[in-house]
């Protein structure tokens, strides 16, 4: 008679997966953001780990979360194991006999950057369907099964991640306001558009401009951007346009640049692709066009 004597059971992966975000990311709400889930459900995943375990992996306190000294040697392994699993399922996908790319962008980008070069990549990869997903945050590519990301953030010269133009911003309008505007100081006088992910905009190309912060405050506020757009389009207002997000419009003239000052925003359109030795060649078609 044979014997299945109950087996030990190992700790639930999604507890694993919530620690080494929290733990990389310094804190559970960036955690839960990176793995879409409510940072209650981040603490009571690592709740699980550390009952299981009987250790204590993070010392909570008022000012957030700290790693103990056994939370602090689990990291790197961990890590280490989240990127192999990552690669690995990104190899098996790779086999698939239909191909399809996936490009995760911010919603501004994706609307009003990505959309017009659609065709262009797909006329560059007759044989790859594109996938686009919209995210507020980059993914971690080494973890999450997208093929590139495209973000305006921090410039980077790491590797797997090429500048495809430094953020620039300066005020646009329709044509029809920008007859009404020529100086700086009759921006006082028109409605200014703002959006919210970009708050510091107007004060940033204010304070350049000889004007202050807090007269560039009011306005109607917007949380898509390619809405603002739409309405600086139809002339409801006065938008800061970034410069890879407006170029079309200025090109077809549905927009103008009344002044000819603009501010570098430390940031930049950084195109991502996933760490690997020896990259895709669909991969190096996508950088080729979007890079062109």
């Amino acid at each position: 008679m044979s014997v299945s004597p109950m087996r030990p059971k190992g700790p639930p992966l999604n507890a694993l997966r919530a620690f080494e975000a929290a733990a990389r990311l310094g804190s559970f709400s960036a955690a839960a953001e990176e793995l879409c889930v409510t940072a209650g459900a981040v603490s009571q995943q690592i709740k699980t780990l550390e009952d299981w375990a009987q250790v204590a992996l993070f010392q909570r306190h008022a000012q957030g979360v700290s790693l103990t000294a056994a939370g602090k040697a689990l990291v790197p392994t961990l890590g280490a194991a989240f990127d192999a699993l990552g690669h690995a399922v990104r190899d098996l996908r790779h086999t698939a006999r239909h191909r399809t790319l996936h490009i995760a962008a911010m919603p501004s980008v994706a609307q009003l950057w990505l959309s017009p070069r659609l065709r262009a990549i797909r006329a560059a990869l007759p044989d790859v369907q594109i996938s686009v997903t919209v995210t507020e945050t980059p993914p971690n590519l080494a973890r999450e099964l997208f093929d590139a990301s495209l973000f305006i953030r921090d410039q980077t010269g790491a590797q797997g991640k090429v500048i495809v133009e430094n953020d620039t911003i300066f005020p646009v309008c329709a044509p029809a306001l920008a007859a009404q505007i020529c100086t700086p100081q009759d921006l006082m006088r028109q409605t200014l558009l703002h959006d919210q992910s970009w708050a510091g905009d107007w004060p940033l190309w204010g304070n350049a401009a000889g004007l202050t912060g807090t007269q560039l405050s009011g306005g109607p506020q917007f949380s898509l951007y390619a809405i603002a757009f739409d309405e600086a389009k139809a002339g409801a207002g006065v938008l800061m346009g970034h410069a890879s997000l407006v170029q079309h419009a200025l090109d077809d003239g549905s927009l103008c640049q009344p002044f000819p000052q603009t501010v570098a925003t430390g940031k930049a359109l950084v195109l991502e692709t996933p760490p690997a030795r020896h990259p895709a060649t669909t991969t190096r078609r996508l950088i080729d066009v979007l890079t062109a």
